[in-house]
């Protein structure tokens, strides 16, 4: 299947989508991790967009030399939407002079593992049981996910920058 898409940053226009897209995938306007409370709506960012449609994002935060990977979703599987946009936020990130891009998911979330490491990202850490003080702040987050895992750790995905 081909669906022809355009990478774009992110427009004031963009933020109320994002705000209820937000809702729609992750429950709130919020997301946690690492103890990080993220409002993706307000962060910088690159949305995959076919005709009138928006079918991808990725939201990013830059702290020092290191850019984080904050959101990223695609609508439409298999088609390189993620890997544009991890291309994208690899631009900004070099052009911000950053040595490390990097990310968070959770022990369940197994395609996103798979995903990530396709692209050159290696397992830097894991925090067990670090979901529950996340859910602390955003009580949301499930206790079960995908393929009905317990949600309970977070995984450190990073890879260095030339």
């Amino acid at each position: 299947m081909s669906v022809p898409y355009v990478i774009r940053a992110f427009t004031p226009a963009d933020q109320d989508w994002l705000k209820a897209y937000g809702i729609d995938q992750w429950g709130a306007e919020i997301v946690v991790g690492h103890g990080v409370i993220y409002h993706p709506a307000e962060l910088p960012g690159f949305v995959a967009v076919h005709g009138d449609a928006r079918i991808g994002q990725i939201t990013y935060h830059i702290e020092g030399k290191a850019c984080e990977i904050v959101t990223l979703s695609s609508d439409v599987r298999g088609i390189g939407i993620g890997s544009a946009l991890i291309a994208a936020i690899r631009n900004v990130a070099q052009q911000h002079s950053c040595q490390r891009l990097w990310l968070i998911t959770t022990n369940d979330n197994l395609n996103a593992l798979k995903f990530y490491q396709k692209r050159g990202f290696c397992i830097t850490a894991v925090y067990p049981n670090a979901v529950g003080k996340s859910r602390e702040i955003k009580p949301e987050i499930p206790l079960i996910g995908n393929d009905g895992i317990p949600i309970r750790d977070e995984i450190e995905l990073a890879i260095i920058l030339p």
